[in-house]
């Protein structure tokens, strides 16, 4: 931003009113800026614009990249009851799955298959049972408050397997009873698709309109830059809108179910 505007470090740091090495320390990450910093710096240099997304990040900074083996250091328990809280406070959830049944669509027989997989891969002490209780505890949460829960998922998620066929026919059950619950809008996008006009991309869950949730394999990402939850607000709609709904969606969970036998 500095070098766009043309300015030195030390002709920044002297309209700003700050010592010359205070420049040098935030671009080098040794002194993390304040709010009122990033509002002047921006001001400075005539980038006004980026002042709201570049305060969201600072905000967040810390726990905004953060590795699943620091996270799982206390435990899966703790981690799914940590991810509960974040969805007490949200109104309106809006979710993407390409690959695995949303967690609060899980069955304890889906969920166990799944965590004891990351268990295995991830080699982290066997709390399995305890983490499968948490989230299923989780469950209540589509069924209190005013909460709006907008689920899309690829077909995919239908027929990739955890867990044996019973586990999964169990599954697609509770995801046919889950998907009439008044909060909930269920959507899956058909394989048979034809020219779709966005790409399928990494699962993440929208919080309100004011965070994104991204399970990477090695981490968790948060974003909260207005712009970039913008971006996932708008693949969301896309996403919708390539999805079928009602009776279609049913009709694809029967089909899977029926290709279990």
């Amino acid at each position: 931003m500095r070098l766009d505007a043309g300015l030195s470090a030390r002709a920044l740091a002297r309209r700003a009113g700050w010592h010359e090495s205070k420049c040098s320390r935030i671009e080098h990450a040794r002194t993390a800026p304040c709010e009122a910093d990033i509002k002047l710096w921006c001001e400075i240099c005539g980038a006004v614009d980026q002042i709201a997304d570049l305060t969201a990040s600072a905000r967040v900074i810390e726990p905004m990249y953060v590795e699943w083996r620091r996270m799982e250091r206390n435990g899966l328990r703790k981690l799914q009851e940590s991810g509960t809280r974040r969805f007490e406070a949200a109104a309106r959830i809006r979710l993407y799955q390409p690959l695995l049944m949303p967690g609060f669509f899980q069955t304890p027989g889906y969920a166990t298959a799944l965590l004891y997989a990351i268990t295995r891969f991830r080699e982290i002490p066997d709390e399995v049972e305890q983490a499968v209780a948490a989230r299923m505890e989780r469950h209540r949460l589509l069924r209190e408050g005013d909460r709006r829960f907008g689920v899309v998922i690829e077909e995919s998620v239908l027929r990739y397997q955890i867990g044996d066929s019973a586990t999964m026919a169990g599954q697609l059950g509770h995801l046919l009873d889950v998907a009439t619950l008044p909060s909930v809008s269920l959507g899956v996008i058909p394989f048979a698709r034809r020219n779709r006009p966005t790409w399928a991309l990494e699962g993440f869950t929208l919080f309100d309109d004011t965070l994104v949730h991204v399970e990477l394999l090695s981490a968790r990402v948060l974003v909260t830059q207005p712009r970039e939850v913008a971006l996932y607000s708008k693949a969301f709609g896309e996403f919708a809108a390539m999805a079928v709904y009602g009776k279609h969606a049913r009709a694809l969970i029967n089909a899977a179910i029926a290709a279990l036998d």
